[in-house]
């Protein structure tokens, strides 16, 4: 390959500057607004590019045991919960349906791309959440996107992938299904787990607009209640107050949700960065 000209490595440095900065403004903004006095955002049109007196007191309220600490929680157990859960299921499922010979797969997988494709919609899944009894319960959060078709095929090809060598020693060993999925599989399968482990994460905390169908007010994950801070008029019950005293919430607060609501995201990331290319281009592949 030929070296790049100095007149290409310039355009590619001058556009990777500008989607740095397109990316990183935004963020910057909404931090430095978060840290602003109602004063100064007051003073600058609603924005703060670089507070000049910066303060805690937006985090403080929203961290004084009202609803938005209640959010937090219920969003962090629902995640937590549901990333283990979801991936527990997926994990085994994809592996049943990566071996040949298992009864019954290749009608299972078709029934699973079926729905992939072809999904139930809204009032269907609404009305099966109700004649289960899970409305207003933490299981509607969790139960209706227990495994996801994407992330189901990319485990599953990543599975078929592995060399047929490994199945075959350790049936001469004598090892059975569990063993082999336990001792063998998972082990070689760290970058293709920690990818849909993220996926799932990802939507499990994102996750606003089934909380808004099936959930009560009191019992919303923090993106719902994000939504109705940003999004639904401002209008929020204020943090240790009852939810009848009801009052505007200050762009500040506004911000220092969307903070909250973002930055847990960007910490796990970077700890999973090294095996994203790798699983999901393995599974992409070999499915």
């Amino acid at each position: 390959m030929e070296k790049p000209k100095p007149a290409t490595r310039a355009a590619k440095a001058l556009a990777i500057a500008v989607i740095l900065v397109l990316v990183l403004l935004p963020f910057l903004v909404i931090v430095s607004t978060s840290l602003a006095s109602n004063r100064e955002v007051v003073d600058n049109g609603g924005w703060v590019l670089w507070p000049h007196h910066p303060t805690v007191r937006a985090y403080r309220t929203i961290l004084d045991g009202g609803i938005v600490t209640h959010a937090l929680g219920v969003s962090i157990g629902v995640t937590l919960i549901g990333t283990l859960f979801s991936l527990a299921c997926t994990t085994g499922l994809a592996y049943a349906l990566a071996r040949p010979g298992v009864v019954g797969g290749r009608p299972a997988l078709l029934l699973i791309l079926f729905t992939f494709l072809f999904p139930p919609g809204m009032i269907p899944s609404y009305l099966l959440v109700k004649g289960m009894g899970m409305l207003d319960t933490y299981t509607a959060l969790i139960a209706p996107v227990l495994v996801n078709v994407f992330n189901l095929v990319v485990l599953r090809g990543f599975f078929q992938g592995l060399p047929e060598e490994l199945y075959e020693a350790a049936r001469l060993d004598g090892a059975g299904d569990w063993t082999v999925l336990w001792r063998i599989v998972l082990p070689l399968s760290k970058a293709a787990l920690a990818v849909v482990a993220l996926f799932y994460a990802v939507g499990y905390w994102n996750a606003w607009f089934t909380a808004s169908i099936y959930m009560e007010s009191g019992h919303w994950p923090l993106q719902q209640v994000l939504r109705t801070y940003v999004v639904g008029g401002a209008q929020i019950a204020d943090t240790g107050l009852s939810e009848a005293h009801t009052v505007s919430a200050p762009q500040t607060t506004q911000m220092a949700v969307l903070v909250m609501a973002t930055v847990p995201i960007l910490i796990v990331y970077p700890f999973l960065q090294k095996y994203f290319t790798k699983g999901v281009l393995t599974g992409a592949i070999k499915s």
